[in-house]
């Protein structure tokens, strides 16, 4: 699925702003043979030009125990990752794998179960659960359909795993849809108390039924960012808009997107979303190697800084490095 480096590699730049310090809150492992993207080829990335220090590894259905109780069987990518983040560790030279977020149903009764177990397993790295929301009822054709039953946000048990989180000190990670912002706002505003993070800008899509629509749904999505940026217990990463899913059709071409192009197509969804949200709640994120299906990792950061070079030196330190190291507390290295 990932294997189009001779792909990536005909767009090469010089790296701006070799020396910034960048730790990304968002990538996946995958074990070889299932889709070869193990700590190696992670390493091959982020030790491409751009000075990556710590990551966030993000549960993916990555690893999963084969046998065993259903709800423990995500444990067994939390003990994938943790001997994955102990060998990057032996290696200080390169990017660190320094926190983890797994995966748990949160409508669970036996929530703390599940909870207990990925502390046992994590080798003190857990920080939070992503329980996903991602649901269309279009989803079909989608390269990455989201697997959530409708109306997960709204379910009391959901709400009340949502809750235990915070009062086990862990945060909450979601994917969704554009169109299913105002239901997660509706989720910040009944719990509160607990830190959430919305993955990809909330994944505004392009493909399927709502191809050809962007500056329509661009519009509504301006809307709903700014509404869900006004509860404060959310943060945004941005990035994750280079999925086929998004629509902007890079992954198809006989040559991947510049800098320049990607900064063309995207910045106004980075700057609105810096705008509602605030540097100090948002975060630069790579979702590699998914987005390695249209851009580089070298030019990704690349585009990122160039966006990033219209704020403040203390606005920029936040959204490629403290926002993260707040929300999922890592040590500064």
């Amino acid at each position: 699925m990932f294997n189009n480096t001779e792909w990536l590699a005909q767009v090469r730049e010089d790296v701006i702003d070799p020396d910034r310090e960048i730790v990304d809150p968002h990538h996946h492992l995958w074990p070889k043979p299932f889709l070869s993207y193990d700590l190696e080829e992670l390493w091959s990335d982020t030790e491409d030009g751009h000075n990556v220090v710590q990551t966030v590894f993000m549960e993916c259905g990555s690893s999963y125990r084969k046998d065993g109780p259903e709800r423990l069987k995500p444990i067994g990518e939390t003990e994938f990752i943790a001997a994955a983040a102990a060998r990057s560790a032996a290696d200080p030279d390169k990017a660190t794998i320094a926190g983890f977020v797994g995966h748990a149903d949160l409508r669970l009764d036996n929530l703390d179960e599940v909870l207990d177990a990925h502390i046992a397993a994590a080798n003190g790295l857990f920080r939070g659960i992503r329980h996903a929301g991602a649901f269309d009822k279009d989803s079909a054709g989608f390269a990455i359909p989201g697997r959530a039953p409708e109306g997960l946000y709204r379910d009391y048990d959901f709400r009340r795993g949502v809750a235990r989180l915070r009062e086990r000190g862990f945060t909450y990670d979601t994917w969704n849809y554009h169109h299913q912002i105002p239901d997660f706002a509706e989720l910040a505003s009944a719990v509160p108390d607990t830190t959430m993070i919305l993955d990809h800008f909330g994944t505004p899509l392009g493909v399927g039924p709502y191809e050809g629509k962007r500056d329509e749904n661009f519009a509504r999505w301006k809307d709903d960012i700014a509404a869900v940026a006004e509860y404060k217990n959310v943060f945004a990463k941005i990035g994750g808009l280079a999925m086929p899913d998004n629509g902007f059709g890079w992954n198809t071409r006989a040559t991947p997107p510049t800098s320049d192009e990607f900064v063309d197509a995207q910045a106004p969804y980075y700057h609105h979303a810096i705008k509602c949200f605030g540097p100090e709640r948002c975060m630069f994120e790579s979702n590699f190697p998914v987005d390695r299906l249209s851009i580089s990792y070298r030019t990704l950061w690349n585009g990122l800084k160039k966006i990033a070079a219209d704020y403040s030196e203390a606005e920029q330190t936040a959204m490629f490095s403290g926002t993260a190291r707040k929300v999922y507390k890592l040590d500064a290295v």
